[in-house]
């Protein structure tokens, strides 16, 4: 669990760096072979206008690009990483993860609202073959912390959000 705690704090930094730059705080590290940081990612949806933009979709892009420029195959890299992921993955990326190959994903918080590891559906784990192997969760890790970044940014404004869909907060007295 020592281990688990040291990447979740990188990850942790890099959810950190995407709060500041106004996007939802989270962000990821993929760590090849128990040992070597190979990609990390934080989210730039806001940013990139892209709703792919997730921590996980921009660190595996990371990891195929590496892949490509050491002549290294995906599906063979893929087997050996663990990903650190500050908020459960959504079911886009959990099923994302399931077709890369990637067997164990480790992450703070649950996402009550969009979870693809179990609060939502359970892409992880359930019958659909098709997608590729399962792989195993430890979930919960640092999980306060992760909450915390959250919170901090569902208590300000979106300035990305369209001006007519912006929240208008009541005065605080």
């Amino acid at each position: 669990m020592e281990d688990h705690e040291k990447w979740m704090h990188k990850a942790m930094q890099y959810a950190q760096e995407a709060l500041c730059r106004g996007e939802v705080p989270v962000g990821c590290i993929l760590v090849y072979q128990n040992h070597q940081e190979l990609a990390t990612g934080g989210n730039v949806v806001n940013e990139t206008r892209n709703a792919t933009g997730h921590a996980e979709m921009v660190a595996l892009q990371r990891v195929m690009t590496w892949c490509d420029e050491q002549g290294r195959d995906h599906g063979d890299v893929f087997r050996d990483v663990v990903l650190y992921v500050t908020v459960e993955p959504c079911i886009m990326c959990a099923a994302a993860l399931r077709q890369v190959g990637i067997p164990l994903v480790v992450f703070g918080c649950n996402n009550e609202r969009f979870g693809g590891c179990g609060s939502i559906l359970n892409i992880a784990s359930d019958g659909l073959t098709s997608l590729g192997p399962g792989y195993d969760i430890i979930r919960g890790v640092l999980a306060e912390e992760a909450v915390l970044l959250l919170k901090q940014f569902y208590k300000g404004e979106n300035p990305h959000a369209p001006q007519d869909k912006r929240k208008i907060k009541p005065a605080s007295s």
